[in-house]
């Protein structure tokens, strides 16, 4: 048995080879997305010279990405989650090659852009589904938490070195080379994938796609633990819209420019860095239902305090504890969901509990917003935070069941698997 530590647990990826495979495959899947996400803006902005263009491509490619959740949720419990990782991937793969088609062309096209941005961003979505409901199969539920937070860690680390990459190769050569990189990478996954095990969800009730993804809400619905988990990562999902406010914060509160807005947006992504690595205990707690409560209430009480300030320093600081208690509670929402959900639900659950994470940031960047024109910056945020607070309180007090997580949640996710899915999973654990 290995000593615990605070540190991420990375054994996994000696003893798992299916989960090697996966975090390979993902790893060389986010560096080609990183480059991505710096060559599409600026080839739109290039082409147009318009801002609201690029915002436009953004949003579509937005849509196609919560379509493709939902849809990929119901294709997830229907289907083969490996031969759907396969093909999501490899179709991701053909759009990349005609973003780079069309990027060499002497004069591209914006509608193509358009275009593969919404079809990479629902078929991607595809993938991302399939995964998520695959982890179970791959790692056990047993070891979700220690996956979960080894998978963080590249994720973080490749968000802030591709992009960079991509925007050091469009300077020194042509944005086609980013797209054709990203292809060649997702090409570069399949090899990986190709050798996960079948991974074939029990048979599903209705066959019906939107009578499928209603089952599964109501299924949320009716689980108490599910239920309680996914409003309290809402909440915490809807807070992260506050850095809309931080230009006018930075300007008014601290008198600084882009070199102190700059700190202010890293501040929380080094802190969720930190997340991530500092993040093996989360793998051991005995109630990990009230951990995530606490971890949430200190993201909104950091949050409140963080408005009450008026120090630079201590500003830095307290963003990097919010980015930090956000990447925990991120950390074991993600555990208590799989662990919770029967498999036969697992494709549809993840898929609406990602499409409200997606969907929640951008709705909660417009609250700050608005609430940003009728109060004070310090005054909003304050408000986002205290306000917040007390939400989840009241979440807290009508879901007890948070608190009895670990035997309702053994008890919910055995109930509908038969004694071969069981054993099936078993195997791929072991790998």
């Amino acid at each position: 048995m290995s000593k615990k530590s605070i540190f991420v647990d990375f054994s996994i990826l000696k003893t798992n080879r299916h989960f090697r495979n996966v975090f390979i495959a993902r790893t060389i899947s986010l560096l080609g997305l990183g480059m991505l996400s710096v060559a599409i803006p600026l080839q739109t902005y290039e082409l147009t010279k318009d801002s609201f263009h690029v915002g436009l491509v953004m949003a579509i490619e937005g849509i196609g990405l919560f379509v493709g959740l939902l849809w990929g949720g119901v294709l997830a419990d229907q289907y083969d989650r490996k031969k759907l990782i396969l093909f999501a991937r490899s179709t991701c793969g053909i759009g990349f090659l005609g973003l780079a088609l069309n990027a060499w062309l002497p004069e591209p096209q914006l509608w193509v852009l358009y275009a593969l941005a919404a079809w990479d961003g629902f078929f991607g979505a595809l993938g991302v589904t399939a995964l998520l409901a695959a982890m179970p199969f791959i790692v056990g539920r047993e070891h979700l938490v220690q996956a979960r937070a080894v998978s963080m860690v590249s994720m973080r680390l490749a968000t802030v070195i591709s992009p960079a990459l991509g925007g050091a190769i469009i300077a020194a050569s042509h944005v086609g080379w980013n797209y054709l990189l990203a292809a060649l990478g997702t090409g570069l996954t399949l090899i990986p994938l190709l050798g996960l095990p079948r991974m074939q969800p029990p048979p599903m009730a209705s066959h019906n796609p939107l009578r499928a993804l209603a089952d599964g809400f109501v299924f949320i619905w009716r689980s108490p633990v599910v239920l309680a988990v996914v409003l309290l990562g809402t909440l915490v999902t809807l807070i992260t819209g506050v850095r809309v406010l931080f230009p006018a914060w930075v300007e008014t509160i601290f008198a600084g420019g882009a070199f102190e807005l700059g700190l202010f947006y890293a501040a929380v992504p080094v802190g969720a860095t930190l997340g991530a690595l500092v993040s093996g205990w989360a793998n051991h707690v005995r109630r990990p239902g009230v951990v995530m409560a606490l971890t949430a209430l200190g993201a909104f009480a950091v949050l409140a305090v963080l408005g009450l300030n008026a120090n630079l320093p201590v500003a830095l600081v307290l963003l990097a504890a919010f980015g930090y208690l956000v990447s925990i509670t991120g950390l074991l929402q993600y555990g208590l969901v799989q662990e919770a959900t029967p498999d036969q639900y697992l494709g549809r659950v993840n898929a609406i509990w990602m499409a409200q994470d997606a969907s929640g940031d951008s709705l909660g960047s417009v609250g700050a917003g608005a609430l940003g024109k009728f109060l004070s910056t310090s005054l909003s945020i304050f408000a986002l935070g205290a306000v917040s607070f007390g939400l989840a309180l009241l979440l807290c007090a009508m879901f007890g069941t948070l608190r009895s997580f670990g035997k309702e949640a053994q008890e919910v996710s055995s109930s509908g698997e038969d004694s071969d899915a069981a054993g099936n999973r078993k195997e791929f654990a072991s790998g």
